[in-house]
């Protein structure tokens, strides 16, 4: 029996010592958890380590002057703390109404008794990381960083900031979409997703300890690596011819109605691109860019596919420039499908009065009368032009031209005829300007050419050289006749309207009715058409040739010359005006002033310095200037006189130009109204008057 209560002792005592220790380990984790929990808890953050990857700055692109064509600046992501421990509930209730009605006035958002309860709601429920803001600005966050409560920072006010980085395009609607953006999880565009490689830099990496408050400080050690941030890119896009292109383009589709357009300005030696628009309607007069026509949107081109046309007859020496052609009454029937010209027929022409007139009749009846017993010679000549292949550019989404085959399940006797005159075939703006470049280069063909160089902090790190895609696309003969063709067209053919008195311009025009698919070229009942001109300027000795195409045309205005020529025009006529070497190329000397020295308007001081050297012309400058001058015209020498806008109040526009004066007036916050064209002759706001930022003055130009 003793030895029976002797082993439930033992087993008592060992039980009583188990629940025991038990209850000290529970004391223990009570004691840590909930007594020493924030000690031991601070203590075991000093020890955690983590890698955290640093974001290279990308690299800025800017256009062949310098200008910024895109840029990335920091924006910020605003948390606040609620709860944060150095913020006592005396200075809370003592400044969160200042704080709510500084958010107010800031943000604009919200009122300020909405901030308030916000605040406070927050506050009394403990939220330790609620959003207050997204994407601010620099400017903005340094002001929040004066609000009251703010202006303690993290760890006494609950500021969190986060920075993130915003790709920003200055010039916001120039040559957006050749520019392009990257973002994730969309494919790339433009040239930011062409030369990404470039631009994006690579990143680093950083050993960072984590301290209380989920804050994060470097730990510097030898296996760091240092972001390297991306390089520079300087794009061929001149941003004067930018601005003209697209302006002129804004104005003819918002005129005619239409929905769409495109426009590239390329120079004839180089190909490089010094132009790119591509405008979509949105809205009433409202247009933007979102897609980019110029390299994407492959069509029939219509008759400006004629002088390819031609010129493999030419080439193949089926008949010459000289060569008569019957346009018969204005008609002519293939395989019971009839084909017309717009004007009527004009009788016997010659090929090249025929091509100045874009007859189609004419055109039509010289391919299919020599092509078709061997059509498969025409697609072969035409094959030898290029016409049939990508340029194979860096940016992305190249439309597939199409050059109809023979063998092709949709070939048919109606193929021929029809492909001579821009049907039955596709390209793409920029593949039929890159072949008129070439009839205008002597028969080059350049590959188009978008970005000079790429530079890492000004130093140079590649250069971009002219890519012969073809040295000569056709015998010097026939780009020779082509070359007089093109010129006819504008001096007695479809474009006279496009007739400049001081250089020749070389091109054809194009209209087509549009196809929509296996709806035909009747879309709900209704025709559509693109209107489009090709060439180049000066004739006498090429520097630029341009295409303009203007979609979706409805009204009766869609023929070539009325639609997309005046922006042809417009593009040529500027870029002459400023080229004073294309003047010298064209005439053989510069300029001479008459009689005396000439008008000069008033503005910019280092611009008339400029202008002033490059015509030789004797002026007299002031020793001290504030940057805007007048000019005056005694005798033989302009004479310079400052020009001080003064400050607050309303400066004196008269006599400047058109860029100037909206430079001066909106830098002092007004909102300007502009009539006519030439310089300024009177403004609606008295010089000197005073004023309020957004107040509206209208300037009158002649």
């Amino acid at each position: 029996m003793n030895a029976k209560k002797d082993i439930l002792f033992r087993m008592y005592l060992m039980y009583a010592l188990v629940c025991l220790f038990g209850v000290a380990i529970l004391g223990q984790i009570v004691r840590l958890q909930f007594v020493e929990g924030e000690k031991w808890k601070a203590r075991s953050e000093k020890f955690i380590l983590k890698h955290k990857p640093i974001d290279a700055s990308r690299g800025n692109i800017y256009s062949v002057d310098g200008s910024l064509l895109a840029t990335s600046v920091p924006i910020y992501d605003v948390f606040l703390d609620s709860k944060c421990d150095g913020l006592s509930d005396e200075t809370f209730n003592q400044e969160v109404s200042q704080l709510a009605y500084k958010l107010s006035g800031l943000f604009e958002d919200k009122s300020s008794a909405e901030y308030k309860k916000i605040l406070v709601r927050n506050r009394n429920n403990g939220v330790r990381y609620w959003s207050l803001q997204k994407n601010i600005s620099h400017h903005q966050l340094k002001e929040l960083k004066t609000f009251p409560i703010l202006k303690y920072g993290k760890f006494k006010g609950g500021l969190i900031v986060e920075q993130k980085t915003k790709r920003q395009k200055p010039f916001r609607l120039l040559a957006e979409r050749t520019i392009g953006y990257t973002r994730e999880g969309i494919q790339p565009v433009g040239l930011e997703g062409a030369y990404d490689e470039y631009l994006k830099g690579t990143g680093g990496v950083r050993l960072m300890q984590r301290l209380s408050g989920n804050a994060w400080k470097p730990v510097h050690t030898e296996n760091e690596i240092d972001p390297k941030d991306g390089s520079d890119l300087v794009t061929t896009i001149d941003l004067n011819i930018q601005d003209v292109a697209e302006n002129a383009l804004y104005t003819q589709l918002a005129k005619h109605n239409s929905n769409k357009g495109c426009v590239i300005v390329m120079e004839v030696a180089t190909g490089e691109i010094k132009a790119i628009a591509n405008l979509t309607r949105k809205g009433p007069e409202h247009y933007e860019e979102d897609y980019n026509y110029a390299i994407g949107y492959s069509t029939e081109p219509g008759s400006t596919f004629k002088l390819p046309a031609l010129m493999a007859g030419l080439e193949d020496k089926k008949f010459d420039i000289n060569d008569s052609v019957d346009t018969h009454d204005g008609w002519i029937v293939y395989y019971g499908r009839t084909l017309k010209d717009t004007k009527g027929g004009k009788g016997v022409v010659s090929v090249k009065r025929a091509f100045e007139l874009s007859s189609n009749v004419a055109v039509s009846k010289l391919i299919f009368d020599n092509y078709k017993s061997e059509p498969q010679q025409f697609i072969d000549r035409l094959h030898s032009f290029g016409l049939n292949s990508k340029l194979g550019l860096d940016i992305v989404g190249e439309g597939t031209p199409r050059i109809k085959n023979v063998k092709d399940r949709d070939w048919s006797g109606l193929s021929l005829p029809y492909m001579s005159i821009g049907y039955e075939t596709q390209l793409t703006p920029l593949q039929t300007l890159t072949f008129y470049n070439a009839v205008a280069n002597d028969g080059k063909m350049m590959k188009p050419m978008f970005v000079k160089e790429i530079r890492d902090k000004g130093k140079l790190i590649k250069k971009f050289e002219p890519v012969v895609v073809n040295p000569s696309i056709a015998s010097a003969p026939t780009i020779k006749k082509a070359q007089e063709m093109l010129e006819g067209v504008v001096e007695r053919g479809t474009a006279t309207n496009l007739k400049f008195k001081e250089y020749k311009i070389a091109g054809k025009t194009g209209t087509a009715q549009m196809a929509y698919g296996k709806k035909g070229y009747d879309q709900d009942g209704s025709k559509q058409y693109q209107a489009s001109f090709a060439g180049y300027f000066p004739a006498e000795n090429p520097q630029y040739s341009c295409i303009v195409i203007v979609y979706n045309l409805s009204s009766k205005f869609y023929y070539g010359n009325l639609v997309a020529g005046p922006v042809f025009k417009e593009i040529a006529n500027k870029v002459y005006a400023t080229r004073i070497d294309m003047h010298d190329e064209v005439s053989g000397h510069y300029a001479q002033v008459e009689q005396g020295s000439p008008k000069v308007k008033n503005g910019d001081v280092n611009n008339l310095a400029g202008l002033f050297g490059g015509l030789e012309l004797n002026y007299e400058m002031p020793s001290t200037h504030s940057g805007w001058v007048q000019t005056t015209n005694i005798d033989s020498v302009i004479s310079v006189t400052d020009k001080p806008l003064g400050d607050k109040v309303i400066p004196s526009v008269i006599g400047m130009g058109m860029r100037d004066a909206i430079y001066v007036l909106e830098s002092k916050g007004l909102e300007v109204i502009v009539k006519g064209k030439g310089r300024v002759v009177k403004q609606s706001l008295k010089k000197g008057s005073r004023y309020n930022p957004g107040q509206k003055i209208t300037v009158e130009l002649r």
